[in-house]
């Protein structure tokens, strides 16, 4: 995860939790430009992050994974994570993706 920060632009930040209830509500999540999952993550089912945002609470908000075997990568997929990444090509694409999800600020 030091990496990710390290990529992320001034006035930026990050919030890593193992569960969505760690990051508040229905309310809270929706404040979140866009979510990074860690498919090779042993402290939570990643796909279950991802199917809990889609199918449970419904958001729309992007969803970009990093690392991950073939195998958790299609089941990805299947759960409707939006892109796919090495940790290197995640870092080195967070400042885009900042840029890109940012509100004016």
């Amino acid at each position: 995860m030091e990496l990710l920060r390290r990529a992320l632009p001034v006035g930026w930040e990050m919030t890593v939790a193992t569960e969505l209830g760690a990051l508040g509500g229905f309310s809270d999540l929706l404040q979140y430009r866009f979510i990074l999952v860690d498919l090779d993550a042993t402290a939570f089912d990643p796909v279950e992050i991802i199917r809990a945002v889609r199918g449970e609470l419904m958001l729309n908000l992007a969803i970009f994974c990093f690392g991950g075997a073939p195998a958790v990568r299609d089941a990805a997929r299947l759960g409707r994570a939006d892109r796919f990444f090495t940790r290197e090509e995640i870092a080195e694409k967070l400042p885009a993706f900042c840029e890109q999800f940012g509100w004016g600020g």
